[in-house]
């Protein structure tokens, strides 16, 4: 299931331009006509897609005469938020304010807890390693509520996947390999259940209809009839889930 459109470069090389604080992807296209450009929302990366025959130079030609549209782009895109004691971010679609103790370890490296009307999220041990314990209970609960959806819907569809996996990507919520392993972006935590409910059981159909035909949609919506409910929520809010931790954003 992919987060937006992408079309499937040959190949694909890295560069910079000179007065632009944004990493610049050049991708080689066999079916492009003409040079393209777009900013990606999730990456925060420029995307050049080229002809198979041109190189480098001819898209960093093309790039400088479009500076100014690609700058105005990126000046719209929302701040990255790191992980950091004091931040405001999301988990199950409700906000929690971050706080990094700096007390010793205690059983849990990272504990629920309120602070007035706010919900909060405690992160223990050293404030060097926070953002890691941090983003490592993130990936716990991604995998303990994905594995609970994908069991629950495999159950409905009299279906089984080979495996989970969850993964730190940009360009999928979720994926479903034809060895039957499916694979999900740990940003599904940050929203709503019912979004990450509805990745699960769309990846799970996908063990039966590798397509997104009739039979596909008939599928999903037999264990997830609030399915329409979910899309609209990552039409409309899914690419702000890439601002959190965005620097490791992949």
């Amino acid at each position: 299931m992919r987060q937006s459109p992408k079309s499937k470069a040959v190949a694909t090389a890295k560069t910079s331009i000179h007065g632009l604080d944004a990493p610049v992807e050049v991708r080689r296209h066999p079916t492009a006509r003409r040079m393209t450009l777009r900013v990606s929302r999730t990456t925060r990366a420029v995307i050049v897609t080229v002809p198979m025959q041109c190189d480098l130079d001819d898209a960093s030609v093309f790039l400088n005469r479009h500076l100014d549209w690609v700058r105005e782009r990126l000046g719209n895109l929302p701040l990255p938020v790191p992980f950091d004691d004091g931040m405001v971010m999301p988990v199950r679609g409700v906000l929690h304010r971050v706080s990094f103790t700096g007390e010793a370890k205690t059983r849990h490296l990272v504990d629920h807890g309120e602070d007035g009307a706010q919900s909060i999220l405690r992160v223990h041990g050293s404030r060097e390693h926070a953002s890691r314990h941090l983003r490592g209970w993130l990936f716990e609960q991604a995998r303990r509520d994905l594995d609970a959806c994908v069991l629950h819907h495999a159950g409905q569809l009299d279906l089984r996947p080979k495996r989970i996996a969850i993964r730190d990507q940009s360009s999928r919520w979720g994926s479903c390999s034809t060895t039957g392993v499916l694979s999900f972006s740990w940003r599904l935590v940050l929203a709503p259940q019912l979004v990450l409910d509805y990745v699960a059981a769309h990846e799970v159909a996908h063990l039966a209809q590798m397509n997104h035909g009739p039979r596909f949609w008939n599928l999903v919506r037999a264990t997830m009839p609030r399915m329409d409910e979910a899309k609209l929520w990552l039409q409309h809010y899914g690419t702000e889930l890439h601002r959190y931790d965005a620097e490791r954003a992949g």
